[in-house]
């Protein structure tokens, strides 16, 4: 368990509450709205998405790769023996041998040369979302502790006066009913009967703004995140495309006889 994970509940809540401020409205001219088109969801979904990449799975597949290297190094082997016997065939052959040990593993762009930079990949991309969580989870212990979110948690809690499903209310120790409680439990009200800042009162454009504010801050550290994958898949791709086997031009047959070589092992 990395430091998002911890983060995870109190920040997934508090997003909850913005995704809710948003989907009411969103300031005009406010930096969050680039973010939201990029991004293409609520800064809630994101980070709840995000959640599910982790860097161990990535790191255990590049070590996956890197083992079936040694599958194509004794095959290599296989191949290095030189054949016991001359002529026509035996150049073809060696010509053709020659080739798949070229095709194998010859340079970074053999199959091996692919299965290193697969595994080198995954290492990147592991690395890349260990950084990633970690730019996360500073973002949301910023915004779990910031004068925004007061405002966010305030306009976004039950209304003074407002009537509260009996099954929303955590039950008391020893309370055996539990979830099958029905009802409403009506919250006290305020001087006069007058209900508290709530979305749509007075307070509304300022949880508006809130609710932007941390929106923006949670979804620039995702984009940059974001940018950071596409920018190792352009490093990488060359390196990751497919090896095509490209056989070498053979030279004419010839009527030369077969010698073979018998060696006693």
């Amino acid at each position: 368990m990395d430091l998002l994970d911890r983060l995870a509940e109190p920040g997934l809540d508090l997003l909850g509450r913005v995704d809710t401020l948003l989907a009411s409205g969103v300031p005009d001219g406010h930096p969050v709205w680039p973010l939201l088109r990029r991004m293409q969801a609520l800064p809630g979904e994101a980070v709840r998405t995000f959640l599910d990449l982790r860097p161990a799975p990535l790191a255990g597949a590049g070590r996956t790769v890197r083992q079936l290297v040694r599958d194509y190094d004794d095959a290599c082997a296989a191949l290095t023996d030189q054949a016991a016997w001359s002529g026509p065939a035996a150049t073809a052959y060696g010509q053709a041998r020659a080739g798949l040990l070229r095709h194998l593993d010859e340079g970074p762009d053999s199959l091996v040369g692919r299965l290193e930079s697969t595994a080198g990949y995954a290492d990147a991309l592991a690395d890349w979302a260990e950084r990633s969580r970690l730019a996360l989870a500073r973002a949301l212990a910023d915004v779990l502790g910031s004068a925004e979110a007061v405002t966010v948690v305030a306009a976004t809690a039950p209304r003074v006066g407002a009537t509260v499903p009996v099954s929303a209310v955590p039950p008391w120790p020893g309370d055996l009913a539990g979830p099958a409680r029905t009802g409403g439990i009506t919250t006290p009200t305020g001087p006069g009967g007058a209900p508290g800042a709530a979305a749509g009162g007075p307070g509304a454009g300022a949880s508006a703004r809130a609710a932007a504010e941390i929106a923006a801050r949670v979804l620039a550290v995702l984009a940059v995140a974001y940018d950071g994958a596409e920018t190792l898949l352009r490093q990488w791709a060359p390196s990751l495309a497919e090896v095509p086997w490209r056989p070498r031009p053979t030279g004419p047959a010839t009527s030369e006889p077969l010698r073979v070589r018998w060696r006693d092992d």
